[in-house]
């Protein structure tokens, strides 16, 4: 893959940074990948790479640069810590205008050809359903257990693109009343498809993680292929 570092502008002042991953053939559908709590990490860029591969231009934007800028750590306890102690310090709704920001950057790039999806994972997946449910951000969304987003389904009514969530059955963050909480304000909406995966934890993506499980993550990523080719694919 083509890789390289970029810098976006956010709306009111300064610049952060974001790791760019582009397809083989140089051009494609965008995807604004939003990470983990543990900073846009080697595993984050390895998934950017991935998704690179199968023909989608990659942003992933640091997420805690008012904070912390080139946040990258592991899954140890050390990083989980830190990690948490900086999305409870985080404020949401700048974060989710850096999110915009970085989807207007996105969208302007010469290699993006076809509409722009936002895809994240843990806080990542919370952010992208609050970028997904902001008017004119993005064209899709995926969340993979996106911790959170039975708070905040007040904004439900603004799901107006399509959108796809991820959720395991065994989560030890994300009980299952909420998430038949989630299930039940989308119900009429057809747009929106909800998936959930038994006998996985929280992070069955993440093969860095001892929760990864390749099953699950297989159907899961399948399943967000299958979605993106169909809602941003030119």
């Amino acid at each position: 893959m083509q890789s390289q570092r970029i810098s976006i502008n956010a709306k009111d002042g300064g610049q952060f940074g974001a790791y760019l991953s582009l397809p083989p053939t140089g051009k494609g559908p965008g995807i604004l990948l939003i990470q983990e709590i543990f900073g846009v990490n080697q595993h984050i860029r390895e998934v950017a790479d991935q998704y690179a591969s199968d023909g989608f231009v990659v942003l992933a934007p640091d997420v805690f640069w008012r904070q912390e800028p080139g946040l990258d750590i592991g899954y140890d306890d050390a990083g989980f810590k830190k990690g948490f102690g900086l999305m409870q310090g985080m404020d949401f709704p700048k974060a989710v205008e850096d999110l915009c920001a970085a989807a207007e950057a996105l969208k302007a790039r010469d290699e993006v050809e076809g509409k722009v999806a936002s895809l994240g994972y843990c806080m990542g997946g919370m952010l992208s359903y609050l970028v997904g449910t902001t008017p004119g951000a993005v064209d899709a969304s995926v969340c993979y257990y996106g911790g959170g987003i039975h708070t905040a389904l007040d904004r439900a009514p603004q799901a107006k693109v399509p959108m796809l969530m991820h959720f395991a059955e065994k989560d030890g963050f994300i009980p299952m009343d909420a998430v038949a909480q989630i299930k039940a304000a989308f119900e009429s909406n057809r747009g929106v498809e909800i998936h959930t995966y038994p006998n996985v934890d929280h992070g069955f993506n993440c093969w860095g993680r001892p929760m990864y499980q390749q099953k699950a993550a297989a159907l899961a990523r399948g399943r967000s292929l299958e979605f993106l080719s169909r809602t941003i694919s030119a």
